[in-house]
């Protein structure tokens, strides 16, 4: 059973692993300085790197985007993955055991290593049917790419191989690598005989079908040979790896675009995801072998972000028979989405690869552009089968598309449609429609069908937006595992305090800036009577001195521990501000070596201090000011002592520096 993951060991995960190794998996990363490194920011285009990892502290922050978060949050963004998968893949990086609340359960080790020598292995195919496809043998599987307009750096880029033909040659290479055969029976690239197990693929292109991480699962293989009397695509079987109700092939290349561009385009095959990339539509996937289903749209709604807020999906179906069917498939699963959802026909029933090939570039974004609303599209193809210039066709037509209509969940778009099928259908009363849809609707419901919102009345309009449904949509994790010390949590009920960007040309602001950008980096330097002399400090700026109370919430006894003082720091200030903790976190200090790091970081402590005083030492002298000292002469007495002790203190601290 699966469980929460107990926070320390959360806190474990996170203190143990260097997110400078993990980003640099993912970019490529320059010094910038003593302990902070740059690169080009994975979240947003740019010339100039501004992608800023800080590895002291375990954090991460682009000041051209304002993305930022630590390495759990780095990996949840790269690979799109939950909180959950991505504090148990960084777990399983380090070697670290991790436990469950509630008596749950996480990965079982022994499971862990099996997947991992299953992924070792399928590297290992993948690296060798791509080195198959340069040899001699492979010359009819390199007419196949060029013959559809691909080149050898096109066939690098998608990373197409050859199985070459023959019955071993893959189980020989892999033997080879020290897997046996029990391992090699459970990978699906592999069949069984009498004489044992034998090469699945042989004499064919082949594809790999990566994860949303990049880690190759599976293959497509495509038939090259008259005598190969197999199907024309072959793909991996069922496997513990391999699920073909999961996975999208091209996934791993699209995700970037497809979070980026909010659209996602599904097309058909292999080849045309290729041509659709080559042509700059770089959001374009494709099924493996089934339809579009439930768990393909959580991979989308996941990359999508599916809130409600925008975003499309765009089917590409041929315009035969069998297109259509495929659209109408999608549409009854389209309402799970709350992204708007089209279908892009090509009416010759060319294929984005064909139209590529013989159209160019220009002939895919086409077809793309000409999408029209799924809804739309069911409705129409629905209509298609009736002569709708007599009578009894407009009849007929009007029967079939009330259950499509009614099939609506969100009662506005329904209300829409209503109209517009009215129009299509050239009935002079809309309210006909829509009573039958009403009806329709309120069967529906009593047969068990999925509830629909009542349709208001019929209005102008037939927008594609679904509403907010979350159907198919997993239940978000609660507050404690899916945020933790640094990650967003829901904002309080009531007002939110905003605050204002501190001036930068504000000397006093730029002091408290560097003070908090020393405490937040070099936080061991607060330790002991530090810590109260820091406690003490009151800052002009708001913004400032708000995450100063954070850090006085957090209290010392993270001091000793850079990336859980940041963390905690993150979890007590206020939601605006949290972007600026993670800006003084990783901002570079104006110093080289270790040495002059300590003597920066201790200067600017003791200006913040000696600021202090010099405030505390005004107020106390207006008071002395107002003070009648023949009235009141104890309290005059007191408040010499008091000045004269500032003074020594302030003293001190200018000699210490």
């Amino acid at each position: 059973m699966a469980g929460l993951i107990k926070r320390e060991d959360i806190d474990e995960v996170r203190q143990r692993t260097d997110i400078k190794e993990v980003v640099d998996g993912y970019v490529t990363l320059k010094g910038a300085g003593l302990g902070t490194f740059k690169g080009l920011c994975p979240f947003h285009d740019e010339r100039s790197p501004s992608f800023t990892v800080r590895p002291q502290v375990g954090r991460y922050h682009c000041f051209g985007c304002g993305e930022d978060g630590d390495v759990i949050a780095f990996v949840q963004k790269q690979d799109h993955s939950s909180f959950q998968e991505a504090v148990e893949k960084l777990a399983a990086r380090i070697g670290y055991e991790l436990r469950y609340e509630d008596g749950g359960t996480g990965p079982n080790r022994e499971e862990v290593g099996r997947r991992q020598r299953l992924l070792d292995a399928h590297k290992i195919a993948d690296e060798f049917f791509r080195a198959q496809l340069l040899t001699p043998g492979a010359v009819e599987a390199r007419n196949f790419l060029f013959g559809r307009g691909f080149d050898r750096a096109a066939a690098e880029h998608f990373g197409c191989g050859y199985a070459p033909q023959g019955w071993d040659a893959l189980l020989k290479h892999l033997r080879g690598r020290g897997f046996t055969d029990a391992e090699l029976k459970l990978t699906g690239m592999f069949s069984e005989g009498n004489r044992g197990i034998y090469d699945r693929f042989r004499g064919r292109l082949i594809w790999p079908i990566k994860d949303m991480a990049g880690d190759t699962i599976g293959f497509g293989a495509r038939k090259l040979y008259e005598d190969d009397q197999g199907p024309k695509y072959l793909n991996t079987p069922e496997t513990t790896l391999y699920k073909k109700s999961q996975v999208l092939y091209g996934i791993d290349l699209a995700k970037k675009s497809i979070a980026k561009d909010r659209q996602l385009v599904v097309v058909e095959g292999y080849t045309d995801v290729m041509a659709c990339h080559l042509a700059g539509i770089t959001t374009a996937v494709a099924t493996c072998g089934t339809a579009f289903g439930t768990e393909h749209i959580k991979i989308a709604r996941r990359l999508l972000s599916d809130d409600g807020t925008g975003g499309e999906v765009v089917f590409t179906f041929d315009g035969d028979a069998a297109g259509q069917k495929a659209a109408l498939r999608a549409f009854e699963e389209d309402q799970r989405f709350t992204a708007q959802t089209f279908v892009a026909v090509e009416p010759t029933g060319a294929d984005p690869c064909d139209l590529r090939l013989s159209r160019g570039d220009e002939a895919v974004h086409a077809l793309i552009q000409s999408r029209r609303p799924l809804f739309e599209f069911a409705i129409r193809t629905t209509l298609k089968q009736f002569n709708l210039d007599t009578v009894e066709g407009r009849v007929q037509g009007l029967k079939a598309s009330v259950p499509v209509v009614a099939a609506i969940r969100d009662g506005s778009t329904r209300t829409g449609y209503c109209q517009a099928l009215t129009g299509w259908l050239g009935m002079p009363d809309p309210n006909e429609v829509l009573r039958l849809v009403n009806t329709e609707v309120k069967n529906a419901t009593k047969r068990g069908d999925t509830a629909r919102e009542p349709a208001p009345g019929a209005r102008a309009g037939g927008r594609q937006n679904h509403g907010p449904q979350n159907h198919g949509q997993q239940t978000p994790a609660p507050p404690a595992q899916a945020g933790g010390p640094g990650v967003a949590a829901a904002p309080p009920s009531g007002a939110v305090p905003s605050f204002h960007r501190p001036d930068p040309r504000d000397p006093v602001a730029s002091m408290e800036r560097q003070a908090l950008e020393v405490a937040l980096q070099q936080p061991s330097l607060l330790a002991g009577e530090v810590w109260d002399r820091f406690a003490a400090v009151r800052f002009a700026t708001p913004a400032f001195q708000a995450v100063h109370d954070a850090m006085r919430a957090t209290g010392p006894g993270h001091v000793g521990d850079p990336v859980r003082w940041v963390e905690y720091v993150m979890h007590e200030v206020p939601e605006p501000l949290r972007p600026l903790v993670s800006e003084l976190s990783v901002v570079p200090l104006p110093a080289h070596t270790e040495e002059a790091v300590l003597k920066y970081c201790r200067d600017i402590l003791s200006r913040l201090f000696e600021l202090q005083i010099t405030r505390v030492k005004a107020d106390k002298m207006g008071q002395l000011q107002r003070l009648d000292a023949a009235a009141d002469p104890e309290a005059f007495q007191r408040l010499n002592r008091e000045l004269m002790m500032l003074e020594m203190e302030r003293r001190a601290l200018r000699a210490e520096a």
